[in-house]
This record gives structure tokens, C-alpha cells and sequence, in this order.
């Protein structure tokens, strides 16, 4: 049994050293990724690794170091792949090892990149309460000292302000790879605030000036935005039309919405020149 236990513990190291080798490197497939990890899962579960009791004695240190190391890839892993509700499994899997095993385990240098993007994930989805009450359970020197908890922190604090040019540039200054993925999420539940207001205030825009408004580069992303939200384009005018449907508002109820509109497209104009 001594020998079967230390063959076992034996494959799951070179198992996992084979995980972190291949998530390192920049040629890595995501298909063999995922496979990798499926495999380990399994072994981990094996050896009740994957889901570990704190009063267990028979798990020891380094074990349990492996198992977060593998759960922490696959977080990762998950965002590479686009899979937000893995990524949400794994970090359900890791939130043990960072509470209840916390004292017996030395600090992971990836749970603020890990917790960041969880904050991230909550501001994409528009889970403000959710956001903040994670928040409120971080010690304020972390928040204050943490690149990785900084850049959630202040790309809400931008939407609050709807400083929604600052999110867009943000794109370019994320702390890690990852965290750029659930930015350009968070840029489409921003032009779907935007698109509504567009549709209530105004018949028709200029294509470029709908470009501008919702952060698009290009004719092309303006398209297919459009065909998305049922807009009309006439090619000849190079005009974006709202169908009748999302005009019901009528009179002043249009005004504030409109003067928003106008001031905001005033000041992105205003920034491109000065850009």
C-alpha cells in the first residue's frame, strides 16, 4: 500500500510540473491545457485534494500546495478560454485554501491577481452590490497597496463618474493579461448603456459620430454592433437609423437624454483633437 500511495503521489507531481511547464510557456495549446487539468482533477479528487477538509491529517503541506497550484491555473486557464463560469468552479474550489487552510498555508502570489479578477468579473456583469460587499472585507491596505485590486477599484470608480473613456484606455494598462478580457466585457455592457440612450434621444447618427460614442474603431465593428441591436444603416449617407420600436419616448422627455448625448460626443471630439 506504501508503495501504491508513493507511485500515486509520485505521478501527480510530474503531472503537475508537466501543468505548470505548459501554462508558462507561450506556445501553449488551450485544448491540451484543459486536458491536463481534467486529468490532475481527477487525481486530486483521488487523494481528496480537490476539495480538502482543514482538520484533515493525513494531507500534508505540500500536497495541499499542489492542489492550489492546479486550481489556481485552471482559474486562469479559464479566462484564456473564455469560460467565466469555469473560472467561477475554480475559484469556488480555491476560496478554502485561502480561508479555512490560510493558516497552514503560505501566501499564494496569485490570489490578489485571482481576487482582482473576480471584482472584475462582477463590475462586467453589472454585480455592483456584489463588488462592493468583497470590498468591504478587504483590509484597506491591501486595496491600497494591490496593483491587481487598485485596477478594478478604479475602473467602478470611473463608471461611477461615467468617465467612460478612462475604461476604454484602461484596455492598455491592464496588470496582467488575463484582466483584459473581462475590461472589453465590461466596454459591452458600457455601450449597451450607451446604445440605449442613443436609440431614446436621437432618429438617426452620423456613423462616425455613432463610432465615437460607443468606442468602436472601425465602419465594420459599427455594422455589426447594429445588426445586433436592429439598427438600420443607409451605406450612401453613412447613417445610422433606430428602428421605430426603441423611439416611444416623444417631447421633453427626450431633452435630457439628448443634452447628454450631444455633451458627451462634444468631448470625445474635443479629446481626439487634443490626442
Amino acid at each position: 500500500m506504501a508503495s501504491s500511495s508513493s507511485s500515486s503521489s509520485s505521478s501527480l507531481r510530474a503531472q503537475h510540473s508537466a501543468l505548470l511547464s505548459a501554462f508558462q510557456s507561450s506556445s501553449a495549446d488551450p485544448k491540451s491545457l484543459g486536458s491536463q487539468l481534467t486529468k490532475l482533477k481527477i487525481a486530486l479528487t483521488q487523494q481528496g485534494l480537490l476539495a480538502p477538509r482543514p482538520d484533515d491529517p493525513s494531507l500534508s503541506k505540500d500536497d495541499l500546495l499542489l492542489a492550489r497550484d492546479v486550481l489556481e491555473v485552471g482559474a486562469f486557464w479559464s479566462i484564456r478560454v473564455k469560460d467565466v463560469r469555469g473560472f467561477e468552479r475554480y475559484m469556488d474550489l480555491l476560496r478554502v485554501f485561502y480561508t479555512d487552510l490560510s493558516a497552514q498555508l503560505p501566501p499564494s502570489s496569485n490570489h490578489e491577481p485571482l481576487l482582482g479578477l473576480t471584482l472584475l468579473r462582477l463590475l462586467a456583469s453589472n454585480a455592483i452590490a456584489q463588488f462592493h460587499l468583497i470590498l468591504e472585507t478587504l483590509p484597506p491596505s491591501l486595496l491600497s497597496s494591490s496593483p491587481y485590486l487598485q485596477h478594478p477599484v478604479h475602473l467602478e470608480r470611473c463608471l461611477m463618474e461615467g468617465s467612460y473613456s478612462k475604461v476604454w484606455r484602461s484596455r492598455a494598462q491592464v496588470p496582467r493579461e488575463e484582466y483584459r478580457y473581462f475590461v472589453e466585457e465590461l466596454m459591452g455592457t458600457i455601450r449597451g448603456e450607451i446604445a440605449s440612450c442613443e436609440e431614446k434621444a436621437y432618429s438617426s447618427l452620423p456613423m462616425r459620430d455613432a463610432a465615437t460614442l460607443l468606442f468602436f474603431e472601425s465602419a465594420g465593428e459599427v455594422s455589426k454592433f447594429a445588426a445586433e441591436r436592429g439598427w438600420q444603416i443607409n451605406p450612401s449617407t453613412q447613417t445610422v437609423h433606430f428602428t421605430p420600436q426603441q423611439q416611444q419616448q416623444q417631447g421633453n422627455q427626450l431633452d435630457p437624454k439628448r443634452a447628454m448625448i450631444a455633451s458627451n460626443l462634444q468631448f470625445a471630439r474635443e479629446l481626439e483633437s487634443i490626442v
